[in-house]
């Protein structure tokens, strides 16, 4: 019999590739994928529910299970801390179900360095010039913050040969074909299914 563990996937990519689109549509259409919830420090805001949007917890509670390394990532942003909890995303692995998480790139080379089978996905803009007019398109954001933006976004660049794949979105239908691409033969390669090679060459 194949082997039915799901598979860790790590989505990153600069902000303005579209990244949470594509996932959004992706799940919509892969029953057997789910997004990773994380923990994090900060207060639900009106109509977030705890194990939904995320796990809220203590700032105790969250330097207790990074203590204890029940974090595959953590981070801090504005006072706040996010993690990513052990013992969820492996829950969901081990009954078979994939399991997406959308970070940033240095939790993913965190992921990368503690679970090595993870598949590293970067969604990429056809350009640095489509980037930024796609930024710029929000019209929400002053020409500072677009450029900061943009520095930031060719720093994450910098980073693609750390991960497994590339999907260029040109397109979200297109985007996402290319993702399931990905997934399905990830589930095919060999590494993954040792225990049903050794049993056919018996």
């Amino acid at each position: 019999m194949m082997n039915n563990k799901g598979i860790l996937i790590v989505l990153s990519g600069p902000a303005g590739t579209g990244k949470g689109t594509v996932c959004k549509e992706f799940l919509k259409r892969n029953a057997d994928t789910s997004f990773s919830i994380s923990a994090t420090t900060r207060s639900p805001r009106p109509g977030e529910e705890d194990g939904r949007e995320y796990f809220f917890i203590s700032k105790d509670q969250f330097f207790k299970m990074k203590d204890d390394e029940g974090f595959l990532e953590y981070a801090e942003f504005c006072g706040n801390y996010y993690g990513t909890p052990v013992a969820a995303v492996m829950k969901k692995l081990d009954a078979g179900q994939n399991v997406i998480l959308e970070i940033e790139v240095k939790g993913a080379m965190q992921i990368k360095e503690k679970v090595p089978e993870a598949v590293l996905v970067f969604i990429a803009p056809p350009s640095k010039e489509i980037l930024r007019k796609r930024i710029e398109g929000r019209g929400t954001e002053p020409q500072d913050i677009i450029d900061r933006r943009m520095e930031i976004a060719e720093n994450e660049l910098a980073l693609i040969h750390n991960y497994d794949y590339i999907i260029v979105n040109d397109q979200v239908e297109e985007a996402v074909k290319r993702f399931e691409i990905i997934k399905n033969a990830e589930k095919l390669k060999t590494i993954r299914n040792n225990e049903f090679i050794l049993e056919v060459c018996k």
